[in-house]
């Protein structure tokens, strides 16, 4: 299947595991890629994988407007457009109570989470505008739509985007421009691990059980699974799909 053949798709957070699987997705299918992370050196990994010819590594903080300007500038040099803006950087923080989370904690999360995915659509929109086309997807979660105990910066930021998406939507919808969010469920990925240990130190897996015992599927969703659904939402196939969330969770919002 070559449903990107010629055209780009910039990925932020792309040494990540969602990232890096959204990156072999669309390389399979024919992408030219731009992959952004805070550093090059995890990417230059996954790059090694990839057609060199039709992949590009950028090192940008996404909450840095500079950098994110630059990530789109070098797009557009390399590639001469954007079809793609996968929005996927982000950060679990800090697992805390309310009470003892701190102000600075709480601000690096809706730096990387709320005015990433912002700089992004920001950036990213006016190229894919003037050629009356493209798709920008930011990874949420299914913290966009429920609460957590402990995690109160990760949903918050999570619920911000929500609204960031619609709005974005609403905006660009007349100038051929789709925004659409993407809401994983538990992920087998480091991030998990993270937030499981975070949440029990030595005790992590028995945060899983907790966390499948909320999953009908009882099982954790794959990077691949986001990554496929990823694919669909660029794609010309989801051409009325704008301004609306998309949950690949095993059930976990369904109870």
């Amino acid at each position: 299947m070559t449903r990107f053949e010629n055209k780009t798709i910039i990925i932020t957070g792309a040494s990540g595991g969602i990232g890096a699987a959204m990156a072999r997705r669309f390389a399979a299918e024919g992408a030219n890629l731009v992959l952004a992370d805070r550093e090059e050196t995890g990417l230059a990994t996954l790059a090694a994988e990839l057609d060199p010819k039709r992949t590009l590594v950028c090192a940008a903080d996404v909450s840095v407007e500079g950098q994110v300007q630059n990530l789109v500038a070098r797009a557009l040099e390399r590639f001469g457009a954007i079809d793609g803006m996968m929005a996927n950087a982000g950060t679990e923080g800090v697992v805390a109570p309310i009470v003892q989370l701190s102000s600075e904690a709480f601000d690096r999360v809706l730096a990387v989470n709320v005015r990433g995915p912002f700089l992004c659509i920001k950036h990213a929109a006016p190229a894919m505008m003037e050629r009356g086309r493209g798709a920008i997807v930011v990874t949420s979660s299914v913290a966009g739509l429920v609460g957590s105990p402990g995690l109160s910066a990760y949903v918050s930021s999570k619920h911000a985007v929500m609204g960031l998406v619609k709005s974005a939507a609403i905006e660009l919808a007349p100038r051929g421009v789709r925004v659409v969010a993407i809401n994983p469920g538990p992920i087998e990925n480091r991030m998990m691990r993270s937030i499981e240990e975070q949440a029990a130190p030595g005790a992590g897996q028995q945060v899983k059980q907790g966390f499948l015992g909320q999953v009908p599927q009882h099982r954790y969703g794959t990077n691949q699974e986001i990554a496929a659904l990823a694919a669909f939402l660029v794609s010309d196939e989801a051409s009325y799909c704008t301004g609306a969330a998309y949950l690949a969770d095993g059930g976990f919002t369904a109870q």
